[in-house]
């Protein structure tokens, strides 16, 4: 696959949102570009402004770490652009392999997996791959994302949900943060893995159909999403605030187990606790087979 283009608007996007006055230059009365000059970030990497205009223009294939490392270090790159950045021109080589992955459409989890899920008890936990969608679940985690399951002719997905769902304006009440969030994952694993046909179907589907999507994935901002605090408002129980651990999966690459877990004693403690009641009786035994279903069916 041919990413030069991508190459091009990552580093475009990053040297706009570097000022001048950040890197101990003079931000002057003649500048004409929103951020830094082309020859400004040739200097700070140590590059000449002829080999970095090539590298901008997407001809980033056999650029060496050391190159990689210096254009990072020029871009003031944060842990989860430069590694993007290596993505991208891991992808752009010849030699390049894709990833493995798994199909969403053809996994079904390892019933140990499931045994592990159904362990935690106390809040939603549930699995996820760079795409987002729902994977594996526990029975918590489906009556939390209960709203995701029932868009019609859809397996269960987070990032479709989020853009194509007028109820996840309600769910996410801070929505703008939550859309910027969804968008940076999806551009992190796109430039993972530049050659999944299923992510890129679903980029394309939700650019078609989104406007807040489309402006959101032009910004080219990527990240790593792996804990801190989030709150929600379940139509079931009401407003949930909740910590989450996001956890790469050494034995499915590619996959990433969460858990959402609430301050004990607190207001959304016992609101999880309804919630659990709740999904005992609305699905029952049910709950645990759902996610091989929707697996398997979608």
């Amino acid at each position: 696959m041919d990413n030069r283009a991508e190459v091009r608007e990552f580093l475009i996007s990053r040297r706009a949102h570097v000022a001048p006055e950040r890197v101990g230059l003079p931000t002057g009365t003649n500048r004409r570009v929103k951020g830094l000059r082309r020859s400004e970030v040739a200097t700070l990497a140590g590059l000449s402004v002829e080999y970095y205009t090539r590298l901008e223009r997407g001809a980033i294939s056999g650029a060496s770490p050391q190159v990689l490392e210096s254009l990072a270090r020029a871009l003031c790159l944060d842990d989860a652009e430069r590694a993007h950045l290596f993505d991208l021109a891991h992808a752009a080589s010849p030699v390049a392999r894709p990833p493995r992955r798994r199909n969403s459409k053809s996994y079904v989890p390892h019933q140990s997996l499931q045994w592990a899920l159904d362990a935690v008890t106390a809040g939603p936990a549930f699995v996820r791959n760079g795409r987002m969608d729902l994977l594996a679940v526990n029975p918590l985690a489906r009556a939390f994302y209960k709203d995701c399951y029932d868009m019609p002719g859809q397996p269960p997905n987070i990032a479709r949900f989020t853009f194509l769902d007028e109820r996840a304006h309600d769910f996410y009440p801070d929505w703008d943060a939550f859309a910027e969030v969804t968008v940076s994952i999806l551009r992190t694993e796109a430039g993972r893995d530049p050659h999944n046909k299923e992510l890129h179907d679903l980029i394309g589907e939700l650019g078609t159909r989104s406007d807040e999507f489309r402006k959101r994935w032009g910004a080219h901002n990527v990240r790593h999403h792996g804990t801190g605090f989030k709150t929600f408002n379940h139509p079931v129980v009401g407003e949930l605030t909740l910590a989450y651990e996001g956890l790469e999966m050494a034995a499915e690459p590619g996959l990433t187990l969460t858990i959402y877990s609430a301050e004990p004693g607190s207001p959304s403690a016992e609101r999880l606790q309804l919630l659990a009641s709740w999904a005992a009786s609305e699905y029952g035994t049910a709950a645990q087979a759902e996610p091989e279903r929707a697996a398997s069916d979608g």
